[in-house]
C-alpha cells in the first residue's frame, strides 16, 4: 500500500505516458501489473527498467510480475537530475543492441530518464539527428527543461556541439570524449545551480 503513495503509483493507474517512439520500441512510466499484462498481450518481449535495481518495493514487484508473465526484465540505472556516468550510458546503448524487441522502456514518470533513453535510441539505432531526438525530452511527456532535469537536455547540447566539429557516433562520443563532470559544471554555470 505504501508503494501506491510513496512512489506515486496511484497516479499511474490513469496516466501512462505510453508512446511508440520507433517500430517495436515504446516508452512509458512505471507500469502496473495490469499494464504489463496488456504489454504481454501486445507482443512485448522485454521491459527495460531505467530506474536501476534498487531494493525497493517497486523493483521487487516488477521483477515478480515480469517473471510471472514471461517478460524479460532488463535494468539500467539512470539519473534524472544529474548527468549520468559514461558506463551507465554505454550500458544503455548495449541494452538497445541486445534486448529482444518489441520492448518498453520506462522510468518512474516516463518523462525524464525515459526521454533521454528514447532520444539516445533514436540517435544510435534509428539514425535520427539531435534536433529530432530532442523531441523525446519535451513537455508533451511532462519533461520540464527549466527544472533540475534540464541537465538531460544539456547532455544532448554537449553532443550536438561536438557534432558541429565533425561526425562522431553517440557511442564513440560517450566512450571517448563525454565527461559527466564537465557537463555538470557547464550546466551549473548556465543555470546558476550548485
Amino acid at each position: 500500500m505504501s508503494f501506491l503513495f510513496s512512489d506515486h503509483a496511484i497516479l499511474r493507474y490513469w496516466w501512462t505516458n505510453f508512446d511508440e517512439i520507433a517500430p517495436g520500441v515504446y516508452r512509458s512510466n512505471h507500469p502496473s501489473y495490469n499494464r504489463l499484462k496488456k504489454y504481454k498481450a501486445m507482443g512485448i518481449k522485454t521491459i527495460l527498467n531505467l530506474r536501476g535495481t534498487p531494493k525497493s518495493a517497486c523493483h521487487r514487484l516488477e521483477k515478480e510480475f515480469c517473471e510471472e508473465l514471461g517478460l524479460e526484465l532488463v535494468s539500467v540505472g539512470l539519473y534524472a537530475r544529474a548527468p549520468n556516468g559514461g558506463p551507465a550510458l554505454l550500458q544503455l546503448l548495449d541494452a538497445f543492441k541486445t534486448i529482444e524487441k518489441p520492448f518498453v522502456m520506462h522510468c518512474k514518470s516516463g518523462a525524464d530518464r525515459a526521454g533521454l533513453a528514447s532520444a539516445f535510441y533514436l540517435i544510435a539505432e534509428e539514425g535520427a539527428d539531435v534536433a529530432t531526438a530532442r523531441e523525446m525530452l519535451s513537455l508533451r511527456y511532462l519533461h520540464i527543461k527549466q527544472s533540475k532535469t534540464g541537465v538531460l537536455d544539456h547532455v544532448l547540447d554537449h553532443y550536438e556541439a561536438r557534432l558541429e566539429q565533425g561526425p562522431i557516433s553517440l557511442r564513440d562520443w560517450i566512450a571517448n570524449e563525454y565527461d559527466e563532470e564537465v557537463v555538470r559544471a557547464s550546466y551549473n554555470a548556465k543555470t546558476g545551480r550548485t
